[in-house]
């Protein structure tokens, strides 16, 4: 071996296994600015191009001196999730009230290869840049977005081969299982298409089918059927990375063990991941769902109905079988169920449905449509066409460059297009309050936070009535593990239309928006005094969150941060509220004093 070469397999040995950091690389106080002194010239960024094939851009908002055809254009495009992931200046979000708003990277790596994005690591890393990551661009904490950055684009990078028997590298040949490599730029849509409809089986993805597979796995991942198959971090079985040295990198249990669980749900302060793989399961005989909302009457009697339903839960919910929403709406009067089941049939659903159901019919006080509970054979739950037929209007498909047949959104989720958020919290409720003795508190929390705002109530992104084996690989992740413990987890949120910089119009009501942000917290304050420090979901949760490295990782933030150190111990992937990034200004730009 050359020497050369030993000693740069020295340096990433070193940087894995924690050397101190002074060792590596002199430590960066701030990092630069198009203007100031030490930002690349021309050259260096015609060099970047030619090292990714010429795939570096320069990105431009579809606002920018759009003109008035070219800004109706615009204005349309924003109303579709694949317009704006297709497109590297946007976010799907486009901002948040006093926290953030989506802004434009002066360049962008529009990645192919793990090559295209390693290149763009190291001359970041080189030239002290302040570096982004965009796949699928859910990021309501505006993660994927900074001014002033290098952006790396990874949405073309949506590669997706199945696997019989895959064995990790450096893993016994014994773990040799059902998987699947998906490109980090894939969205939901595109795995369930080639897993489920055309592959038979099913793997654990995300609700939203424009949510990215990296994006997901990263900030820990639940689906509609987490109960049974746990997190999308808990089907990890390997990723291709790249660290902040800029080499590719493989982690999984045997290879890099302690970056692999860091990825599994730590965030995206590691690394870049440009490939993943997960584990497939067999697909039941039907997914299905129960549908339907009921209104009460009176204060009294809507208490009464949460009651029963808590109740009803607790006896006859609570397994692996079932999923997704109860939101109690309208200022406190309304429930809206949207739950989802699998391992059963519509027989045995109605069945289990019907003692709450019945005692909702006896009752004058509720005005009641008749709930819609349906079977879909598995294989078709993600298959715009099967859904054409027997469920009209449940699914939007949506034509555009990448194929109609995998760009499809349920067309509930349609409103989340560039939205601009004014708040966002959530919560992990315990178990323990749904014992009988703690129901009546457990309801009277609900109320009250539901006539404030509206509270949504996500039974499938709680574990602690999951399967045993979703049980065990969730532990084994950099997921707080209140997510064990808990039942339900408690969101409440609210937001306007979209506000992209320079959209047309007067843009976003500042002061209606900060009145709405105040009820949300109002509401979900009250919701947390039957559960004072419940942790939070890190992908979608308060951008001001306190307490957020507890909240997000609880014990587990102390192993996180030694991860952190080990393999990027110069700071250069920060994101807001991830792991390490007390060290930097909340804008990422410059070291905080030691």
């Amino acid at each position: 071996m050359k020497r050369r070469d030993v000693l740069k397999a020295s340096m990433a040995a070193a940087l894995l296994h924690g050397a101190p950091a002074a060792a590596l690389a002199a430590r960066q106080a701030s990092r630069v600015r198009p203007g100031m002194p030490g930002w690349p010239d021309a050259q260096a960024w015609r060099r970047l191009g030619v090292q990714t094939g010429g795939r570096l851009i320069e990105p431009v908002s579809p606002f920018a001196h759009c003109g008035a055809d070219g800004c109706a254009a615009a204005l349309k495009g924003i109303q579709s999730q694949y317009y704006i992931g297709d497109h590297p200046a946007l976010t799907q979000s486009s901002g948040w009230q006093d926290a953030w708003v989506s802004q434009v990277s002066p360049y962008a790596v529009a990645a192919r290869t793990a090559q295209d994005v390693a290149a763009a690591v190291r001359f970041a890393r080189r030239h002290g840049l302040r570096l982004v990551v965009k796949g699928g661009g859910h990021s309501y904490l505006g993660t994927s977005n900074a001014p002033d950055s290098l952006l790396v684009w990874t949405r073309a990078m949506n590669d997706i081969a199945m696997h019989d028997a895959f064995v990790g590298h450096g893993c016994a040949p014994e773990t040799a299982g059902p998987a699947v490599s998906i490109g980090a730029g894939a969205l939901w849509a595109e795995a369930y298409a080639a897993v489920t409809t055309r592959g038979g089986r099913y793997v654990q993805g995300g609700g939203c089918t424009t949510v990215g597979v990296a994006g997901l796995v990263q900030g820990g991942g639940f689906g509609n059927f987490s109960r049974r198959y746990g997190t999308a971090a808990a089907n990890l079985v390997e990723a291709e990375v790249v660290t902040a040295d800029g080499e590719i990198r493989i982690a999984n249990a045997a290879t890099n063990p302690d970056l692999f669980w860091a990825l599994k749900g730590g965030g995206s302060s590691f690394g870049i991941m440009t490939r993943l793989t997960l584990r497939t399961h067999a697909l039941p005989a039907f997914f299905g769902g129960v549908f339907g909302k009921i209104e009460a009457t009176t204060d009294e009697d809507f208490r009464a109905l949460v009651a029963r339903f808590v109740a009803f839960h607790a006896a006859s919910l609570c397994d692996e079988h079932w999923g997704e929403t109860v939101s109690l709406r309208g200022g406190g009067r309304r429930m809206q169920l949207s739950m989802v089941f699998q391992g059963l049939d519509e027989a045995r659903a109605r069945a289990i449905w019907a003692p709450f159901l019945d005692w909702v019919r006896a009752r004058k006080a509720y005005r009641f449509e008749e709930p819609l509970i349906v079977q879909i054979p598995a294989r078709h739950f993600w298959d715009p066409a099967y859904h054409a037929t027997h469920l009209p209007g449940a699914m939007t498909v949506e034509d555009g460059p990448r194929g109609a047949g995998e760009r499809f959104v349920w067309t509930g989720d349609r409103e989340q297009a560039g939205g601009f958020l004014h708040g966002y919290r959530s919560a992990w409720l315990p178990a323990a309050l749904q014992d009988a003795a703690s129901q009546d508190r457990l309801v009277d929390a609900l109320c009250g936070a539901a006539a404030q705002w509206d509270v949504e109530l996500h039974f499938n992104k709680a574990l602690g009535d999951a399967a045993q084996d979703a049980r065990d690989a969730t532990r084994d992740t950099a997921m707080n593990p209140a997510v064990l413990d808990a039942f339900v987890l408690a969101i409440i949120a609210g937001a306007g239309g979209p506000a992209f910089p320079g959209m047309p119009g007067a843009g976003p009501d500042e002061r209606r928006a900060r009145q709405r942000a105040t009820a949300i917290h109002a509401a979900m304050d009250t919701l947390l005094e039957v559960a004072p420090g419940a942790g939070a979901y890190l992908s979608e949760s308060d951008y001001f969150q306190r307490d957020w490295q507890q909240a997000y990782w609880g014990g587990n933030y102390a192993r996180l941060a030694r991860v952190k150190r080990a393999v990027d111990p110069d700071g250069l992937f920060f994101v807001h509220h991830g792991v390490g990034s007390e060290a930097w200004s909340a804008d990422g730009f410059t070291r905080r004093p030691a």
